[in-house]
């Protein structure tokens, strides 16, 4: 059994009983920095929740790849609408570096949820906290200058800076890598 997904099951006390019999049938798999899990004009029909790794969305646009999120642990990362619609995805989900991720699918969520009912109310309570976070982070960015987002990232994930190149990272920003190493040094400046 992966000591990683034990060691996640382990948080919810509810899930003592069963801890065991829930790990054997979660399938986790291992992927290399750089596999591509979901290609734009692709259905999604597999949701990952991160053990260990970073898994980046990105759109291609013009040739140019523009960063829309990054995923780490204990981050569901799933395209919703073509999930759960299967409808094609018009972005790309790959692997920032090599990751250890939880696969789900949706033909399998169902029967999951009828053998342990409690699952059902945990995925429902992170969904809802994953939610509450977007909505305030895009908020956050529609509303904030350059530095302000740097800030921010600063501030809410710094192992980003470690974890990720700075091409991405400038992109996530919407800004470029020369802008976002005149705003680092501004700020490293400025402390």
């Amino acid at each position: 059994m992966d000591p990683e997904l034990l060691a996640f099951l382990s948080k919810f006390p509810m899930l003592t009983g069963d801890l065991e019999a829930i790990a054997a049938q979660i399938p986790i798999r291992r992927f290399e920095k750089g596999e591509v899990l979901l290609r734009a004009g692709e259905i999604c029909n597999t949701c990952y929740f991160i053990l260990k790794g970073c898994v980046r969305q990105y759109y291609l646009m013009d040739g140019i790849e523009k960063t829309t999120a990054f995923f780490t642990e204990e981050q569901a990362v799933v395209s919703l609408t073509s999930y759960s619609s299967q409808v094609p995805v018009d972005h790309f989900v790959a692997c920032v570096e090599d990751c250890t991720l939880m696969v789900g699918r949706l033909d399998l969520e169902k029967e999951m949820y009828d053998q342990f009912p409690v699952l059902e109310t945990i995925t429902r309570a992170m969904m809802t906290q994953d939610y509450g976070k977007t909505q305030d982070h895009l908020a956050a960015f529609i509303t904030a200058s350059p530095e302000k987002r740097y800030l921010h990232l600063l501030e809410t994930r710094p192992e980003l800076l470690d974890r990720v190149p700075q091409y991405q990272l400038a992109s996530y920003l919407g800004i470029t890598p020369e802008s976002l190493s005149r705003i680092r040094r501004r700020v490293a400046q400025k402390n």
